[in-house]
């Protein structure tokens, strides 16, 4: 049991990394330190489906860890 949830938390991982970096817009560096925040603009389309998506990846990977822990 306690091996399956570390193969998800590993997986989980994986997966926010990719979507964190995806979500990137070649912003540069700057915006990373509070840079480029100029305006705001809200998230449309594909944007939108990968920020819900990566909230959906941490808040499991913050349970699948919590169980762990407790296991």
């Amino acid at each position: 049991m306690k091996e399956t949830l570390l193969i998800i938390n590993l997986i989980l991982s994986i997966v926010i990394t990719a979507l964190i970096l995806i979500q990137g817009k070649g912003a540069g560096l700057g915006s990373a330190w509070g840079g480029g925040g100029e305006f705001y603009h809200t998230r449309r389309g594909l944007e939108s489906v990968i920020f819900k998506t990566l909230i959906i990846c941490v808040v499991l990977f913050m349970i699948v860890s919590v169980a762990n822990f407790f296991l």
